[in-house]
């Protein structure tokens, strides 16, 4: 069949968007015992670790008062020191790390899964957890900040990796730290928790 021209711009245009979306996935495993140690308090538990992430984009890695903060590549000093997000329950993160790549295989974001504690059953033996993918963006040279651009609760949305990806995909490279709020995308429920933020320079 040979198309007409609107037909051949339409598939034109289709097949532009596919492949702008066409971004791939690599994947690394966080190991906290290889880390190096950066600073650590006994009181209240805190440690923050230098960890090895994609080729020479490393990972930062808090954790304090049960509750624990990621980013990502070479972040500035004031981030290294001063930004924590996190949710407001007891909180811990996966080990596995889902890192976009863009053009050139430069990584644009990341997908970590958070597991969130239900307060209402913290310390029991059946407590309960909720579980949001993580997109957050990862920093470079010239943009030297990495925060989290979105939340997807991965109990209520079936598609919840797809949907990850597509905001990894849209929205991480736009998003400025500090300025932009990351959005919850598909349904949230009950066990998702409420995300807590500390950046640096941050618009109140």
């Amino acid at each position: 069949m040979r198309l007409t021209p609107l037909l051949l711009s339409v598939s034109l245009a289709v097949s532009m968007a596919v492949a702008a979306r066409a971004n791939e996935s690599v994947y690394t495993d966080r190991d906290l015992d290889a880390c190096k140690t950066i600073s650590e308090e006994e009181e209240g538990g805190s440690v923050d670790l230098l960890c090895s992430g994609y080729r020479d984009f490393t990972v930062y890695f808090k954790e304090g008062d049960l509750r624990q903060s990621i980013a990502y590549g070479p972040v500035s000093d004031a981030y290294i020191a001063k930004a924590f997000e996190t949710f407001g329950p007891f909180n811990h993160t996966g080990a596995k790390i889902e890192w976009r790549l863009g053009t050139g295989g430069t990584p644009v974001a990341t997908i970590v899964r958070w597991f969130v504690a239900d307060p209402e059953t913290t310390g029991e033996a059946d407590a309960r957890y909720g579980q949001v993918l993580v997109v957050s963006t990862v920093a470079t040279k010239d943009n030297p900040t990495s925060c989290v651009a979105g939340y997807v609760d991965a109990l209520e949305n079936k598609d919840a990796n797809t949907l990850a990806r597509a905001v990894a995909d849209d929205e991480a490279a736009s998003f400025a730290c500090g300025v932009n709020e990351p959005q919850w995308h598909g349904k949230r429920g009950k066990l998702a928790g409420e995300p807590s933020r500390t950046l640096p320079g941050a618009v109140e």
